[in-house]
């Protein structure tokens, strides 16, 4: 009992609250209906600090690199090694499509390096954290004010999970006005993989939706499916602008088609940096709307994360907007269970958020988002003559992102991934591969990129099209296993190597245009067994209508 005394009075002193003594404790676990008794025998170590049983006695850091850098000088020179091996925005610009890899500027960064900002504990007593209280405030706020939607959680971690939070409040909403026999969700083909697997976590069954040629939505199949499911349908899901580059010409009439069959509108906000001051889910008829804050409103998301996939909707969706047993702050009147750890999921970086919107302002703000889309169109514009542009709109323009089909070099053998390697010789980090089409590459450049940077990508792509005509024609010889695509990246080892039997000099390997002289990002490693990797899979995401009740 003293070592667990001893541990609570360490945080009431540094919450400078009065310590407990044995009468204390054993008070309070009579009231929490725990025999205070039990409290004596309990043993958290001995007096060497280690718990007993516990200890561990295998060997621990056994890697070899674990103990060959003995000095800071020798660890640094470590750390940049690991980091020249990797092609970042430090290099150039990271085009994938559906992702928004814009700049995360130092500044945005800055609070987060702050100890008093990314020092704090979840849990830290309210009195201690006003601060950070206001500046939430202030963000649910500009949040509110960017999707025209009266309320927020920020509770989500990820753009997944908010679609999942998202979906449940519609649940709980419809369970508060006895339709919750209502589960079917209408998503459409063109829909992000996490959309349907969403779908079913919150006990929903997916009806696939088509898509016409044009790539929008089909209204007369979304029409027919929301009238054959008008007694069950619970909610549609829709990716806007879509995930093939465009903005839906009809989804203000596809929300309005749920509506008149009984269900709610969630709008996947993951293309939400083509809206931002131009429009607004509210504004086209959506009910709840999940952000990326990790990608509309520059927090970094490599690596796996965190992220922040907050929830804005509307006002009578609001009382039920996820709580937490711990703080009383946050969630709805009829709050449905929390769905993060914490009460503001990853509260420490919402910061880097706050500090991109305040620093940007409405206007600021409006222009990022013209900027990505003007960005986008004049790639397009330039790519179009040399590879087969898959959708645009009815002027022929895309939104922020645009989508190129590379099927007509399949015959061939060029195929997706082989662009893609190539792409790391010209010193670019490939654009999104193989979705939402199995050969397309979707391209987004997002606002931070100049118009340097722009014409560069372009240059490499069309230099790259002039290889695949070279193959095509045979002037790389007839073996369509030996060309500069099926055999990049081209590596230092490789380019070294005395023995030279390619179809195409060292040059083209690896100075294809004459600025990587200049300024070259070296690939760390040559062609990997892209087929063993593929039948050699750990997770599987399947298509929507993997995920769709058989009609």
């Amino acid at each position: 009992m003293e070592e667990l005394l001893a541990l609570i009075n360490a945080f009431a002193r540094a919450a400078s609250k009065a310590e407990l003594g044995v009468a204390d404790l054993k008070s309070l676990a009579d009231k929490a209906g725990i025999d205070g008794a039990a409290l004596q025998g309990l043993n958290i170590g001995d007096a060497s600090g280690e718990a007993h049983g516990l200890a561990r006695e295998s060997a621990i850091l056994t890697q070899p690199i674990f103990s060959a850098h003995r000095s800071e000088t020798d660890l640094l020179r470590y750390i940049h090694h690991l980091q020249s091996k990797d092609l970042s925005l430090v290099h150039s610009m990271i085009p994938l499509g559906s992702c928004t890899m814009k700049l995360n500027s130092t500044t945005s960064m800055s609070l987060l390096s702050s100890p008093q900002y990314g020092g704090i504990h979840p849990f830290a007593p309210t009195d201690q954290s006003q601060g950070y209280a206001q500046l939430i405030a202030e963000l649910e706020e500009d949040l509110c004010q960017l999707t025209g939607f009266p309320a927020v959680s920020l509770q989500p971690n990820s753009g997944a999970q908010g679609e999942f939070a998202g979906l449940s409040v519609i649940r709980a909403y419809l369970d508060s006005t006895q339709q919750g026999h209502r589960d079917v969700c209408l998503v459409p083909n063109s829909a992000h993989g996490t959309n349907p697997a969403s779908a079913v976590m919150a006990g929903m069954r997916v009806v696939a939706v088509k898509n016409g040629s044009d790539g929008n939505l089909d209204l007369d199949d979304l029409r027919e499916k929301a009238e054959k499911h008008k007694d069950n349908l619970a909610a549609f899901m829709v990716t806007y602008p879509s995930t093939h580059g465009v903005f839906e010409a009809g989804v203000r009439e596809a929300c309005e088609i749920i509506h008149a069959n009984g269900g709610q509108v969630y709008m996947d906000g993951a293309n939400m940096q083509a809206q931002v001051g131009l429009t607004n889910p509210a504004v086209i008829g959506a009910d709840v709307t999940h952000l990326n804050l990790h990608k509309t409103f520059s927090i970094p998301h490599g690596g796996g994360g965190p992220g922040v996939g907050p929830i804005c909707c509307a006002a009578h969706l609001a009382p039920f907007l996820p709580g937490h047993p711990l703080d009383p702050r946050v969630g709805g009147e009829q709050a449905i269970d929390s769905i993060s750890a914490a009460p503001w999921g990853s509260a420490s970086i919402l910061t880097i958020a706050w500090a991109y919107i305040k620093m940007l302002g409405w206007e600021g703000l409006r222009k990022s988002s013209t900027v990505s889309l003007l960005s986008a169109n004049y790639m397009a514009k330039r790519l179009a003559p040399h590879y087969k542009l898959r959708y645009t709109n009815e002027h022929g323009r895309c939104a922020h992102e645009f989508l190129l089909d590379l099927a007509e070099f399949g015959s061939h053998n060029i195929t997706v991934s082989d662009v893609a390697k190539r792409l790391s010789d010209y010193g670019f980090h490939a654009p999104t591969c193989s979705w939402p089409i199995s050969t397309g590459l979707l391209i987004e450049p997002t606002e931070s990129e100049s118009l340097a940077e722009l014409d560069r990508f372009c240059e490499a792509m069309i230099s790259i099209r002039g290889e695949i005509q070279d193959v095509m024609d045979g002037k790389q010889g007839d073996d369509k296993s030996n060309n500069s695509l099926k055999n990049a990246p081209h590596t230092v080892e490789c380019l070294t190597d005395e023995k030279w039997d390619r179809p195409y000099s060292r040059e083209t390997a690896v100075f294809p245009v004459k600025s990587l002289r200049e300024k070259k990002f070296w690939p760390a490693a040559s062609r990997l067994n892209d087929a063993h990797g593929d039948m050699n899979l750990v997770c599987e995401c399947g298509d929507v209508s993997d995920y769709a009740e058989k009609e």
